[in-house]
């Protein structure tokens, strides 16, 4: 009996020691409370405590996200709109974190989601649209330096949606709808312009070479008639009068092998006019004609 009392006596003691050994794990520090007011605080690895009479609690410190989900805030030109964020955070100061608040991190998210509000409060519907980097960049700035009443430190803040009420979403998609319909037509406008333009241009150049093909080919012809008219006339000029007579004569024959019984000659050729047939002709006809005159006078006498 007395062995298994000492026995039990002997665990009991053991459990106590052991209540009193803890392990802080890296990233952490220990807050140790002597019957609950707070005595010191510890470093991560193993602390020893007096089991009973004090007790010991352990907060990270590590970087920690916070998802914070959406909510509703009015924009300057009263339009409603839900946004949701998240941020990280760190605790930099353990002692703050557990004893200055009783839940640090629900005021540093309540803090931050006040001051989003008045932020996105100052802009219009479009403004808030299209400045999530500027809205990150202020609510940082705005909340930087008031969470260390909390013991934390806000390392990042990012804005995830910022989502228009149904009515304005089907608004916009109405405009958008519309200055997508006015951009196609204009498009059209501007290509049915160009092509017009193109088409005139085409034919306008079409028109200029065709004149500059028929002027190069006027001046061609015509430069092809000066080089015949300025052969004939170098020929020509160098011509002697047996040239110009020796024309003349078959002129004259040609003249006379036609119908035509009127001539124009020279005179100095008229001592070649014997040698035209239609002369010789008409010198027969004259003889016959007088030998007849003769004849008809004798016989009148």
């Amino acid at each position: 009996m007395g062995i298994m009392f000492n026995i039990i006596i002997i665990l009991i003691v053991l459990f106590v020691i052991f209540r009193g050994i803890h392990i802080v794990p890296q990233n952490y520090e220990g807050l140790i409370e002597t019957f609950g007011k707070y005595k010191r605080t510890v470093q991560s690895g193993l602390v020893l405590t007096i089991p009973i009479v004090q007790k010991i609690r352990k907060v990270s410190m590590a970087l920690q996200p916070v998802a914070i989900e959406k909510y509703s805030i009015i924009t300057k030109d009263n339009s409603n709109i839900r946004v949701s964020l998240t941020l990280n955070y760190s605790v930099e100061n353990s002692y703050k974190f557990f004893y200055n608040n009783t839940d640090s991190e629900t005021s540093m998210v309540q803090l931050v989601r006040g001051h989003l509000r008045n932020i996105i409060g100052t802009m219009t519907l479009d403004e808030a649209l299209g400045s999530t980097e500027k809205i990150n960049s202020m609510l940082f700035d705005a909340v930087d330096g008031l969470t260390a009443i909390y013991g934390i430190k806000i390392a990042r803040v990012n804005i995830d949606e910022i989502i228009p009420s149904k009515e304005i979403q089907e608004a916009m998609d109405k405009q958008l709808t519309a200055d997508r319909e006015k951009t196609a037509a204009i498009a059209k406008t501007q290509g049915t312009s160009e092509s017009i333009k193109l088409e005139n241009k085409a034919q306008n150049e079409a028109t200029v070479a065709t004149a500059e093909a028929n002027a190069k080919a006027k001046k061609l012809a015509a430069d092809a008639e000066k080089y015949r008219i300025d052969t004939i006339q170098e020929a020509l000029n160098n011509a002697n009068d047996s040239y110009f007579k020796n024309q003349s004569l078959n002129s004259f024959n040609q003249l006379a092998a036609g119908p035509n019984n009127l001539i124009v000659m020279d005179k100095d050729n008229l001592t070649n006019l014997g040698n035209l047939p239609v002369a010789n002709e008409m010198l027969k006809k004259q003889v016959f004609n007088g030998s007849n005159h003769e004849a008809s006078a004798k016989e009148d006498n």
